[in-house]
């Protein structure tokens, strides 16, 4: 039970300081920046998930 509150306690932690900080340019520029690279590993996830796939039915199909 100590531990869960301590996960709570760091996550509101974490969550006022992030909002504070992203008040700032320079916070703002480093919270676009973390969103962009987020956005772009999830796309080539995406794009890796699709191209396995399209691999898997390809040999499905020529059995």
């Amino acid at each position: 039970m100590k531990n869960l509150v301590l996960v709570v306690v760091g996550v509101a932690i974490g969550f006022l300081v992030a909002h504070t900080v992203s008040r700032t340019p320079q916070g703002q520029r480093f919270f676009d920046d973390v969103d962009s690279h987020a956005r772009e590993f999830g796309s080539a996830v995406v794009d890796g998930y699709k191209s396995r796939e399209a691999e898997l039915r390809a040999a499905v199909d020529a059995s």
